[in-house]
């Protein structure tokens, strides 16, 4: 990767991987751009950050040919609870992105990555140790996005050479950017809500397990599988990977051993707790590491330490 390009770059995960990018390619290497007036503006305070709408195709082809684009980060998305409030508008966004995102990339001769989610699964598929290769029918229309974005992605790599990569992302924690409207959000939410006010209520329930990743391994995993060996690659769209899998309430109890006056209740949200228990409780990731030496460095224990300290800054406490 020399020139690279990120859309959506001012989510959750946009907004710590452009310095990641950075930090490896330069800072002048990566053109961060996002649609919202609000987020182009935060990303000038550290990046070149433009305004670009993913859905226009001319002012996208446009700005990848203007900038010598060579690698398209194409983070928009819709996610999984949002979504659910407004499906139609969840695939026109996030279908219509990918299929620029592709067609741009294969017009300019651009390697692309697009994230893929546990949400891509469902009820019917294994949860426990759920396999690389396995039944697919989610239950949510970013479950059918990311489902149809994998088959397209390797589509355009096997028919049109297009070099298609994609990780399968589970939950990410992160005390960066807020995360925006996904079914794991409780597992940031709960440092916030703990350090200000000593008290969380969950809208998931107690038991649900869910695959979970720390941003640093979540950055760490997108640039390997970008520079690893294409010959090495069996899958590529998309890749299981995850670092820990515990419930609400084993989070909680970490949480707890560190400031013992915390509380929690639950009030679960019916719609968060239908795609939580569809999703699976731990995924089988031994094809990333088999194939492009992906191995997480961060569990619960280490995580947990790490959110308040830097949560704790964050809130000036």
């Amino acid at each position: 990767m020399k020139k690279i390009l990120v859309v959506g770059a001012g989510g959750q995960i946009g907004t710590e991987l452009v310095p990641h990018l950075q930090k490896h390619y330069g800072k002048e290497n990566v053109i961060a751009a996002d649609l919202r007036d609000e987020m182009v503006a935060k990303l000038q305070t550290f990046a070149t950050g433009i305004k670009l709408d993913a859905m226009d195709y001319e002012a996208f082809d446009k700005t990848v040919k203007e900038y010598n684009i060579d690698s398209i980060f194409n983070l928009v998305a819709l996610l999984s609870a949002t979504g659910e409030k407004n499906p139609q508008f969840a695939w026109k966004l996030n279908m219509g992105a990918l299929l620029n995102s592709l067609n741009i990339a294969l017009e300019n001769h651009c390697a692309l990555f697009t994230p893929s989610s546990i949400g891509a699964f469902g009820e019917s598929t294994p949860h426990d140790d759920t396999p690389q290769d396995t039944v697919m029918r989610p239950n949510t229309m970013y479950g059918v996005c990311k489902v149809s974005g994998e088959l397209l992605s390797d589509y355009y790599h096997t028919r049109f050479g297009v070099d298609t990569r994609s990780v399968r992302f589970p939950g990410i924690i992160s005390y960066g950017c807020l995360p925006g409207g996904g079914t794991t959000d409780y597992a940031v939410e709960v440092f916030y809500e703990i350090l200000k006010t000593g008290h969380y209520t969950c809208p998931i329930p107690k038991d649900a397990y869910m695959d979970m990743l720390y941003m640093p391994d979540a950055l760490n995993a997108v640039t390997t599988l970008m520079e690893a060996d294409p010959s090495k690659l069996v899958h590529r769209n998309s890749f299981n990977i995850t670092s820990m899998s515990f419930t609400p309430e084993q989070l909680f109890a970490c949480i707890k051993k560190r400031i013992p006056t915390a509380t929690f209740d639950y009030d679960v949200d019916p719609v968060r707790a239908a795609i939580a228990h569809s999703w699976p409780n731990k995924m089988d990731d031994s094809c990333a590491r088999k194939e492009w030496g992906w191995k997480p460095q961060w569990g619960i224990e280490e995580m947990v330490d790490d959110m308040l300290k830097h949560i704790a800054e964050k809130l000036g406490l």
